[in-house]
């Protein structure tokens, strides 16, 4: 999997900084870092977001996913 953090508040991204590993919000998503697993977006989303921001994970692998036309009646 290849989650980001977004705010659905502000459309920012939380995730750990390419130059520290600290985590910081980012208005681009070519800028935010991938999390691999769904523990770390968790722990990332306790220890650094507020209730305002509303955070959403969004796995990438599964954005584009469309489900399949039906075929027949």
């Amino acid at each position: 999997m290849r989650n980001v953090i977004q705010s659905r508040t502000t459309g920012a991204f939380l995730a750990p900084s390419f130059e520290d590993g600290q985590p910081e919000w980012v208005m681009l998503l070519c800028e935010a870092a991938v999390v691999d697993d769904l523990e770390t977006c968790v722990q990332l989303i306790e220890d650094h977001t507020e209730p305002f921001h509303r955070p959403q994970v969004i796995d990438l692998d599964d954005l584009y996913k469309k489900p399949e036309p039906h075929l027949g009646n």
